[in-house]
């Protein structure tokens, strides 16, 4: 196969050597999929400004975002099921991250444990959790996370109730306990696949691994995690979790000012602007025009990362300028670890890297910290847009 030479040609590899239940499940967004659209539309719709005759013939995109130096100014964002898009898939990922000198962090929804990641990466991943009703379940999580020496702890908070995915409904994904003859059809038509997760083992979610009520098979345990997940979830729950967790504390899913100033006051250490990628409240605004607004509200009280849309280093370029002290990629490796592997990852974030690259150059601009800086005075909405 010829090297892909963007995010849409592993994206393309990804749909035909996945079956259609997982390749629907990482693709989808929830009801109409407009916010899913309209992600994409805003950020495109972002104009950068040309500068010639400056000498960028030194460039560096190395960056350092929640204190810790980085290669690039993005990491691995959490993705559920990354282990059925590629057998270990969680710990092919994050070989890539570490072979590129960034971070990765693991879902709780992953099919590796995280310490199994921990064991066979390289790397102690960060972790991302979903706050479950038996706050006891959640109290084991964070004793294996600190176990490990997880020092940085993602809690999302936009899904008191899951996204209505129309895709995932008629696969059955995550609504029932037990494959239908249709998606397991379909699996028999993907071979590759098929022997690719024959060989990577049992599969389940590492996060149950102790906890028999479960369920035995991947089926069971999501379906009855889901439904585990607290839908009253609230603020004084996020002080619960602040007392109980020493390290870094990361809140994602803030799309508004007062949520990312409410999270400042309950001690976080940053707020991701998210909407999930557009798999949760559908109709609401892109996270890129967020983003601003957010920023400003918070500036020097806690750091801002950014996800929801990257498809492009210049995507990363624009949500840097616009105030993102990071970005977190999710689809955009996930085609990559689908098509390829670890080395689907790694195309995936080189070309990224080396989208950003080109773009900085052709923008007179020669590190992230001069990006930042310059921000809104290089990265525009057109004339006539409102910026909120």
């Amino acid at each position: 196969m010829s090297p892909p030479i963007n995010i849409a040609d592993l994206r393309d590899r990804a749909r035909r050597r996945l079956p259609r239940m997982f390749f629907d499940y990482v693709d989808t967004g929830a009801f109409g999929e407009s916010t899913l659209r309209r992600n994409r539309i805003d950020l495109d719709a972002l104009e950068l400004t040309q500068r010639v005759l400056v000498d960028v013939s030194q460039r560096d995109l190395s960056h350092t975002f929640l204190g810790r130096k980085s290669a690039f100014p993005f990491m691995l964002g959490p993705v559920g099921f990354c282990g059925m898009f590629a057998g270990r898939g969680e710990i092919l990922a994050a070989r890539a991250a570490k072979a590129a000198g960034i971070h990765f962090c693991l879902s709780t929804f992953a099919i590796a444990s995280m310490e199994d990641v921990a064991a066979n990466a390289g790397l102690v991943p960060d972790f991302q959790i979903y706050i479950l009703k038996r706050r006891e379940l959640a109290e084991q999580l964070l004793e294996r996370a600190r176990k490990i020496g997880v020092t940085t702890l993602f809690v999302t908070a936009d899904t008191a109730v899951g996204g209505l995915r129309e895709r995932d409904t008629r696969n059955g994904f995550r609504t029932a306990e037990r494959l239908g003859l249709r998606p397991l059809a379909d699996m028999m038509l993907h071979p590759r696949w098929c022997f690719d997760q024959l060989a990577a083992g049992k599969r389940a979610l590492g996060a149950a691994r102790h906890w028999p009520e479960f369920g035995s098979n991947l089926m069971q345990q999501t379906t009855r995690m889901t439904k585990m997940i607290d839908p009253s979830l609230q603020w004084s729950d996020l002080k619960w979790l602040r007392d109980r967790w020493p390290g870094r504390l990361v809140i994602k899913g803030i799309l508004s000012a007062d949520d990312a100033r409410r999270s400042v006051d309950h001690g976080v250490d940053g707020v991701v602007v998210s909407n999930h990628g557009g798999r949760q409240l559908d109709s609401t605004r892109s996270s890129i025009r967020a983003l601003p607004e957010i920023a400003a509200a918070v500036a020097g009280k806690t750091e801002v990362l950014f996800d929801s849309g990257i498809r492009r280093g210049s995507d990363i370029a624009k949500a840097i300028a616009l105030g993102a002290d990071g970005v977190l990629l999710g689809r955009a490796y996930v085609y990559g670890l689908a098509a390829a592997g670890e080395a689907g990852v790694a195309a995936a974030l080189r070309l990224l890297a080396a989208e950003m690259d080109n773009t900085m150059a052709l923008m007179g601009v020669t590190s992230v910290a001069e990006l930042k800086a310059r921000g809104k005075d290089i990265v525009h909405w057109p004339a006539g847009s409102q910026l909120i």
